[in-house]
């Protein structure tokens, strides 16, 4: 079953309950997603790590409910 973006978001905000999020449906389908996390957690790390406390806050959805997503990561200044 897909995941609405909503879901993706409040999961997101759970992990970084700072950050700016924007969520776009890239196909339609409910299995395509584009994010962009904006964190002030974000700062010092690089954007691998960045992505990785992303996938964390998504707790093992990635290649299951959630098959794809574009991300996008910044620190906040």
């Amino acid at each position: 079953m897909p995941m609405h973006p909503q879901e993706i978001e409040a999961m997101i905000r759970a992990a970084l309950p700072d950050a700016d999020i924007a969520i776009e449906d890239l196909a339609g389908d409910g299995d395509h997603y584009a994010a962009t996390v904006t964190s002030a957690q974000f700062a010092g790390k690089s954007r691998i790590a960045q992505h990785q406390m992303v996938f964390a806050a998504l707790q093992g959805r990635m290649g299951g409910e959630l098959h794809a997503l574009k991300l996008v990561t910044k620190a906040k200044n």
